[in-house]
């Protein structure tokens, strides 16, 4: 037996879907509703990380991305700015460059989306990423060599990229559509905490199966049992697919349900969205909005 299936079974990891899914639908029914209103739509918004990760994004369109967060409490002054502005790692200085307001600056790094490029590599870029600015990292696990089992090269991969991070936050996404199973994203969940993830994110949004509310529900569990057995908070990020108000308030849902209040700010919660800042502005203002 390994260290690291010697580290899953102090975590319960046999859950099956049937099961996850089960409790997503009790947890639901028993308090979206409760969720469901202006306040929370108001504190979602907080959590974005307003993102553009696109093959054919130019510095002209991350500028104006940018002054559209600059000038939001010009135009929205009763309401708060979201977390972060997410783009490619050469696309930070722009950023950088533009940002006058107090939101992080995350990059994708680690050869995203696909992660299939050499561990130097990953380690060069992220740390160049930070150089320029980005005060968050994202990066995906080997997804390749974690289904084959090999964690060890998973969690070393991980913890080098984490030290060239430096002071950035480093965000682990899992992948959670290509891990396909309850067990699984639990496995990874707890192999990227104990690699030093800051955030466990779920998904890149460039696979067809992006974050599900089942996902949500594993993975929180996972958070909420890595804090009580070793006293550290690691924070949590839905991303891809969650462009609905309604989605979001069924994420939050889930994430207050199983981990409480001291996770429901964008210090220890985001939300990786484009579409979705939109939405929940219509939600609040009572009328369609397209701001962002």
């Amino acid at each position: 037996m390994n260290k690291y299936e010697d580290l899953f079974k102090e975590y319960p990891c046999k859950q099956t879907d049937a099961e996850v899914k089960a409790e997503v639908e009790r947890i639901l029914a028993e308090n979206f509703e409760a969720n469901n209103n202006v306040e929370v739509y108001k504190q979602c918004l907080s959590q974005i990380d307003l993102t553009s990760l696109n093959g054919a994004d130019t510095e002209s369109k991350i500028v104006g991305m940018v002054n559209k967060v600059n000038n939001f409490k010009a135009n929205f002054p009763h309401l708060p700015n979201v977390a972060a502005i997410c783009v490619y790692p050469a696309l930070v200085p722009v950023v950088k460059r533009q940002l006058a307001q107090n939101v992080g600056i995350a990059s994708v790094s680690g050869g995203f989306p696909a992660s299939q490029t050499f561990l130097e590599v990953k380690v060069a870029e992220t740390a160049m990423a930070v150089l320029e600015g980005a005060t968050e990292i994202d990066v995906v696990i080997s997804i390749g060599k974690f289904l084959e089992g090999k964690y060890e090269e998973v969690y070393e991969e991980l913890d080098e990229i984490k030290a060239s991070c430096r002071d950035a936050h480093f965000k682990v996404i899992l992948e959670t559509g290509a891990l396909e199973t309850a067990e699984n994203i639990k496995k990874a969940s707890v192999l990227a905490m104990a690699s030093g993830a800051d955030f466990i994110k779920t998904s890149t949004g460039k696979i067809p199966v992006a974050a599900t509310v089942e996902a949500t529900y594993v993975m929180c569990q996972a958070i909420k049992e890595w804090h009580e057995k070793t006293g550290m908070k690691v924070a949590y990020k839905p991303a891809g697919g969650i462009s609905t108000t309604e989605d979001a308030v069924k994420h939050y849902t889930i994430v207050k349900a199983i981990l409480g209040k001291d996770w429901l700010n964008n210090k220890m919660f985001r939300f990786g969205a484009s579409r979705l800042a939109n939405n929940l502005l219509s939600s609040i203002e009572g009328k369609e909005i397209k701001y962002f």
